[in-house]
């Protein structure tokens, strides 16, 4: 199970992500991004992982792929914290070539 809860800040779009980021939950998430940046110009978007639980493979493509795009991943505990950083940082150092 996965709630996505979207918050229309001033000058930024934050889901609000809780429970598990997996398989059919993962594309759910993407429609919401996707949907969230249709406006014009395209708001900054905020992904709040401060209650994920789980993440599986699909889930942390979709995360290295909103993070790629500019996404701000937002995340408290250790665990995801480690995933950000992973998905953020690994990606650098895989362009860079190291």
């Amino acid at each position: 199970m996965l709630r996505i809860t979207v918050h229309n800040d001033k000058g930024a779009t934050r889901l609000k992500i809780e429970g598990r980021l997996m398989g059919a939950w993962a594309r759910e998430l993407e429609s919401c991004w996707r949907q969230a940046t249709t406006a014009q110009p395209p708001p900054r978007v905020l992904v709040e992982l401060t209650d994920v639980s789980f993440v599986d493979e699909e889930g942390g493509r979709l995360l290295k792929l909103m993070a790629e795009a500019g996404v701000e991943l937002i995340a408290t505990d250790v665990l995801m914290k480690a995933l950000v950083e992973e998905t953020t940082e690994g990606g650098k150092k895989n362009k860079k070539g190291d």
